[in-house]
C-alpha cells in the first residue's frame, strides 16, 4: 500500500524518469503541483503537450523549431561558419557563448560498443549539406569523450577527402581551474591545444 493515492504515485513514478529527478525530487514536484492553483497546473500541462506536438527538427540543421527552418538558419546575418555538435543542448550552450555561425546537430556520437555507427547519427545529411553549401570553415565541436573524439576523427577524415577546411574545438583547463586538480587527459589536451601569445 502506497503512502499517496495511486494517481499521485503514478505521477511520481513518471517524474522519476526525467533526467536528474530522483524519488525525493519527484515527490517534491508533485506536492508543489498539488499546492498550485488549478489554472497554473493546466497551463503547465498544455505547455508540455504543445512542445510535443509543435516542436520539430529544423530541416537544414536539426535544431529544434516550430517552423520548417529554425531561427538560426533563417538569420541571413550569420557568418559562413558551420559548427557540428552532438546534441541540441550543445548548440544552445555555444549560442549563449556567442558563436556567430550556423550549426549541424548530429543527434549523437559514434559508439561501436552501443552499436551507434554513422548511419545512426546525421552524418549523411551533413555530407549532403556540405556538397550544397560552401563554408569558410567547419568546426567540429563534439564532446571531449572517447565517443566524441572518435566522431571528430571520423568527420575529419570525411572533410579531408572533400577538401574542406576544418578544425576541432580546443579542450583543456576550465577558466578559474587549477592545474593540480586537473586529470591527466585534460592536461594533455591543454598542452596539445596551446596557442602562441
Amino acid at each position: 500500500m502506497g503512502l499517496y493515492p495511486k494517481i499521485v504515485e503514478a505521477l511520481i513514478a513518471k517524474l522519476r524518469k526525467l533526467p536528474g529527478v530522483g524519488p525525493r525530487s519527484a515527490e517534491r514536484i508533485v506536492n508543489f503541483l498539488l499546492a498550485q492553483p488549478e489554472n497554473e497546473v493546466i497551463t503547465l500541462a498544455e505547455n508540455i503537450k504543445a512542445v510535443k506536438h509543435q516542436v520539430r527538427l529544423c530541416q537544414r540543421c536539426f535544431n529544434l523549431t516550430e517552423e520548417t527552418l529554425c531561427s538560426i538558419c533563417q538569420d541571413n546575418n550569420r557568418k559562413n561558419l558551420l559548427c557540428v555538435v552532438e546534441q541540441v543542448k550543445d548548440l544552445v550552450v555555444l549560442e549563449k557563448a556567442g558563436f556567430p555561425g550556423v550549426y549541424h546537430v548530429l543527434g549523437g556520437s559514434l559508439s561501436p560498443l552501443e552499436q551507434v555507427g554513422p548511419e545512426e547519427i546525421r552524418v549523411a545529411p551533413l555530407v549532403e549539406r556540405l556538397k550544397q553549401e560552401k563554408f569558410e570553415e567547419v568546426i567540429i565541436a563534439t564532446n571531449p569523450t572517447q565517443e566524441g573524439e572518435n566522431t571528430a576523427a571520423y568527420l575529419s577524415r570525411i572533410l579531408k577527402t572533400m577538401g574542406i577546411k576544418h578544425s576541432r574545438i580546443a579542450c583543456g583547463l576550465p577558466v578559474g581551474g587549477e592545474i593540480e586538480y586537473a586529470d591527466i587527459q585534460t592536461l594533455k589536451k591543454s598542452l596539445e591545444g596551446r596557442k602562441t601569445l
